[in-house]
């Protein structure tokens, strides 16, 4: 491995190779949208705890991959994303328990967990592609 800075886990700096989408531009407003969700969640015991939750996971995907786009190492790199999978895995779970529980019944809690099952998918392609280099 050369010292050149891991980023996105699909561009390195200098080499111009791109895929067709920046994993970042899909975390963000994945958090984005949680943080939306959640304000939506009613202020019972039960909406407040489920969005804490909800909102520390949702938003600690897109934090993770900034932290693996800093990464000093390979394996800090592949940490990161790790971590960032298992983050998009709880929000998942999460918004499973706001279906279950009838918290909130909008079309948006379903579609965002399809997102955060893509977002599994697309972070354990990522963490293949980088442990197979």
């Amino acid at each position: 491995m050369t010292n050149e800075p891991m980023t996105n886990g699909w561009k390195r700096i200098g080499t111009g190779r791109e895929a067709p989408f920046n994993i970042k531009e899909r975390t963000f407003p994945f958090g984005v949208r949680v943080i939306g969700l959640v304000g939506k969640l009613p202020r019972t015991v039960a909406g407040i705890e489920v969005g804490r939750q909800l909102i520390r996971a949702g938003t600690s995907v897109g934090s993770n991959m900034e932290e693996a786009d800093g990464a000093v190492s390979k394996k800090n790199f592949i940490n990161h994303v790790k971590i960032a999978r298992k983050e998009a895995r709880e929000s998942r779970y999460w918004l499973r328990m706001v279906r279950a529980a009838e918290l909130l019944n909008e079309p948006r809690v379903h579609e965002l967990s399809q997102e955060a099952s893509e977002l599994v998918r697309i972070l354990s392609g990522i963490i293949s592609s980088a442990t197979r280099v």
